[in-house]
């Protein structure tokens, strides 16, 4: 088993708990929030290990980095798993309801299942959960609260060229 090493990021949206490995990034927890994570006593802080993540971060909150370009490996079940492969797929200042993501995983049913698995994201902005909005736009739950959703789609928002090509 190998060891969990940990390190924090002062974001916009608040300090980031940043944990995982010596080859892949494995949680990424707001400050506050229904899923805040705290480490575990066992994990090791080792600042280093996440300096492209930090450096891919603070590209993307100054609207410099549109995809992140990290070793993931998120924890979860194969159909948790399957969502958050298909929620990387959303361009960057664009949204997907949840139906839309039930059917790109092959399953138009499952809305619900879809949010519950996007509400277990372990890795919110780098797979990006707050893209997802409600069928009729609204914004619903994001474990970094709304507010924060609500950042991080006008970050985006701001960052996007326009053009009428």
């Amino acid at each position: 088993m190998s060891e969990t090493f940990y390190s924090y990021y002062d974001s916009p949206v608040g300090k980031l708990l940043l944990a995982g490995d010596e080859s892949a990034l494995t949680l990424i927890s707001f400050p506050t929030g229904k899923a805040a994570k705290q480490p575990a006593p066992d994990w090791l802080r080792r600042n280093e290990l996440f300096n492209s993540v930090k450096q891919q971060l603070s590209a993307y909150f100054v609207g410099e980095l549109t995809e992140f370009d990290l070793a993931l490996r998120p924890q979860g079940t194969s159909f948790q798993v399957q969502v958050w492969q298909a929620l990387r797929q959303i361009p960057y200042a664009e949204t997907r309801s949840y139906g839309d993501i039930a059917a790109l995983v092959g399953k138009p049913e499952a809305s619900r299942a879809v949010g519950a698995a996007n509400g277990q994201n372990p890795l919110p902005i780098v797979i990006p959960c707050h893209r997802v909005i409600g069928s009729k736009g609204d914004l619903t739950g994001f474990g970094g609260g709304l507010a924060c959703k609500k950042h991080l789609l006008a970050l985006e928002q701001t960052h996007t060229p326009f053009s009428l090509q």
